[in-house]
C-alpha cells in the first residue's frame, strides 16, 4: 500500500536487495547459503561478482540511484531468497524479509519502493500474507517465481497469488530463479538461456491460460524485457489460430492479451527492446536494473533513453504497475 505519492523522477521497477541477517536464504533452498568473503558475495562457492555491500547496504543502493540518475527504486529479494520449498521456517523467513523491507522503506522519504515475499505451500498461509503486505506503507506488491515445479502462472499456488494479488490490488513482479538444467552445465547458460525461457513460459502461461481475460485488474511485470517472448508472440498467434488446443485456455489471441502486461527495459539489445514496445505498447514498458547483479543494465535510464523510449513513458508506465494512477 503506497499511502503517499512517490518520489520524482524515473523508477526502477527491478532491482534486489536482501538484509544479511537473511544471507542464509529460506529453508530448504536449492542454492546453497549466501555469504560475504571477503567483501565479495558468494551463493554457495559459486561467486557473483558483485560487492556484498551492493546487495544489502543502502548507502550503496543510493549511492548507484544517483549515479544511473534512477529517483525511485522498487526493492524486491533475489529470486534465490524466494521460498519456493514448504520447509519448517520459512514462513519465519519471509515474515522478517518482509518487516525489514517495510522499515527501509518507511525511511527512504519516497524514494523506495518495495514488494514483498510470500510462501506457497498452504493458501490460507498465503493470502494472509498477502492481506498483510496490503496494508503495509510503501509496499506495492509481491515478487514471485515464473515456475513452481511443473506449473507456471496459470494452475497453481502461482495462480493463487495472482488471483488474490488482483483482489488486494498488489502489484505482481515475476522474476526467473535461474534453475539447473542437465543441457546447460558450461559458459553460464543456466542464466543466459535458462532465464529467459523461464519467463517465456510464464509470459506464454498467462496469456493462453487466459489469466489477463479472467483476472482483468491484474498488475503483472515481467523482467529481462520478458525473457524471449517478444521474439515468440508471432508464433504463438499463430499456433492460437491454427490449433484448437492452444486456444483452449483463452478466449483472445495472445498478442492482444500481451498489450496488457508490463515488461522491463533490461533488454541487453536495441532491437529487442524496440521489438517489445511494438508489441506491447510504449505505455507497458518499465525502466529496469536487475541492481546489483552482474548481469544487471548499468545505465538503465540512459540505455531506455537512448533506444526510443521517453521518459515520460518511463514514469507513466511505472506509476500505473504500481498502482499510483488507475488503469485504463
Amino acid at each position: 500500500m503506497i499511502e503517499s505519492d512517490i518520489a520524482p523522477g524515473v523508477v526502477d521497477v527491478h532491482a534486489h536487495w536482501l538484509p544479511r541477517e537473511l544471507f542464509h536464504l529460506p529453508p530448504g533452498s536449492p542454492f546453497g547459503r549466501m555469504h560475504d568473503r571477503d567483501g565479495e558475495l558468494y551463493l554457495g562457492t559459486v561467486p557473483l561478482s558483485i560487492r556484498a555491500t551492493a546487495m544489502s547496504d543502502m548507502p550503496a543502493i543510493r549511492a548507484d540511484m544517483r549515479r544511473a540518475r534512477v529517483g525511485v527504486r522498487v526493492l524486491s529479494a533475489p529470486p534465490f531468497a524466494f521460498p519456493v520449498h514448504d520447509a519448517d521456517g520459512a514462513e519465519d523467513y519471509v515474515a522478517t524479509f518482509n518487516t525489514a523491507l517495510a522499515e527501509v522503506v518507511a525511511s527512504s522519504e519516497g524514494t523506495l519502493v518495495g514488494l514483498g515475499m510470500v510462501t506457497f505451500g498452504h493458501p490460507g498461509r498465503t493470502t494472509a500474507q498477502l492481506e498483510q503486505l496490503a496494508g503495509t506503507p510503501g509496499i506495492a506488491g509481491v515478487a514471485i517465481p515464473p515456475l513452481l515445479g511443473s506449473e507456471s502462472l496459470d494452475r497453481g499456488p502461482l495462480h493463487h497469488v495472482l488471483a488474490e494479488a488482483a483482489r488486494l490490488d498488489l502489484a505482481v513482479l515475476v522474476h526467473p530463479m535461474q534453475l539447473p538444467r542437465p543441457e546447460w552445465p558450461d559458459y553460464y547458460l543456466v542464466n543466459l538461456i535458462g532465464n529467459p525461457v523461464e519467463t517465456a513460459t510464464a509470459v506464454a502461461s498467462a496469456l493462453l491460460g487466459g489469466v489477463l481475460e479472467e483476472l482483468p485488474r491484474l498488475r503483472l511485470c515481467f523482467v529481462h524485457a520478458g525473457g524471449c517472448s517478444a521474439g515468440l508472440l508471432g508464433r504463438w498467434t499463430h499456433a492460437w489460430h491454427a490449433r484448437a488446443d492452444v486456444r483452449s485456455g483463452s478466449t483472445r489471441p495472445p498478442a492482444e492479451s500481451f498489450e496488457k502486461l508490463w515488461f522491463d527495459t533490461v533488454a541487453h539489445d536495441p532491437p529487442l527492446l524496440t521489438l517489445l514496445r511494438g508489441h506491447a505498447g510504449a505505455g507497458r514498458i518499465v525502466c529496469g536494473s536487475d541492481y546489483p547483479f552482474d548481469m544487471a543494465e548499468p545505465d538503465p535510464v540512459r540505455f531506455a533513453l537512448t533506444h526510443g523510449v521517453t521518459e515520460g513513458e518511463l514514469v507513466a508506465s511505472a506509476r500505473e504497475f504500481l498502482g499510483l494512477t488507475s488503469l485504463r
